[in-house]
């Protein structure tokens, strides 16, 4: 039992639940525009958010001013040979495979925008510190680099309000997950000199903000369960599930934190179900 956490922990250091709920998430827009995607296009956002991910954690290790101390850190400091080759490696195929599957196209000029802009806006606020609330500018990008294809590719008659609130919606719950990732790392982050939204607010503050969202989300998206045209009804309900687990496991599980966190980034594969349908 205990070989088949430390797997399932090692998964997660990896930031491999984060790429499935990415991927996940792309195909929830996918679905929710009615459009068609080759699975070229899935392999490219995997490498891009994994080496996000990793690159992340890797120059936060190198910023960190003391010694790493959570095993996610540990993780990466005893790999971080490795995978600094793999993020290499992953870049260099990512690229070569943009020009390969995509050509000098709309989406791999869109793709290199976007990329570019958020690359930068990241590494401003990674290196300067200005953005008072990092987390909102990540849950933006975040969902901006699930959605931006479906988008792209969707009919006009497709994109309407509905739609619109579904992004709305998705953005408050990566902020949501964003924040109780905060809550949960504020003491490492403090130690490790790491800005957070922790830093700008009280535990109290922090933790009746992240509940009022919470509930926020959870009574919002049964509302549009409720009124939304039955079109929407089951995107809907995937949204409620994925709030409500991640409510749950916040406030209601006695999860150690490294649990909780898996937990949380595992609900965004839920939009995996809609495979079903």
């Amino acid at each position: 039992m205990a070989h088949a956490t430390n797997k399932f922990s090692s998964f997660s250091y990896l930031s491999l639940d984060v790429v499935s709920g990415a991927l996940a998430s792309m195909y929830f827009f996918k679905q929710l525009l009615h459009v068609e995607l080759e699975g070229t296009r899935y392999v490219l956002l995997a490498l891009a958010v994994w080496v996000i991910y990793t690159l992340d954690h890797l120059v936060d290790l190198r910023r960190s001013k003391e010694a790493p101390l959570s095993a996610r850190r540990i993780f990466h400091w005893r790999h971080r040979m490795i995978l600094g080759l793999l993020v290499v490696i992953a870049i260099v195929f990512g690229i070569l495979g943009s020009f390969f599957w995509l050509g000098w196209g709309i989406e791999l000029q869109v793709a290199t925008c976007l990329g570019t802009v958020i690359a930068g806006s990241l590494g401003i606020i990674h290196y300067q510190g200005w953005f008072k609330w990092k987390e909102v500018s990540i849950a933006l990008f975040y969902v901006i680099g699930v959605a931006w294809l479906p988008l792209l590719k969707a009919s006009p008659l497709d994109l309407n309000w509905e739609v619109f609130l579904f992004l709305v919606f998705y953005v408050l719950l990566a902020l949501l997950n964003l924040l109780m990732l905060t809550f949960l790392d504020r003491e490492e982050d403090l130690v490790s000199g790491f800005g957070s939204a922790a830093q700008k607010m009280t535990t109290a503050q922090l933790q009746g903000g992240i509940r009022k969202l919470g509930l926020l989300l959870i009574i919002t998206s049964l509302l549009a369960f409720a009124f939304l045209p039955s079109l929407y009804r089951t995107y809907s309900g995937i949204l409620f599930l994925m709030t409500l687990a991640h409510y749950l496991i916040f406030f209601g599980s006695k999860s150690s934190e490294n649990q909780k966190r898996i937990a949380m980034e595992l609900s965004f594969s839920m939009p995996w179900i809609l495979a079903l349908f």
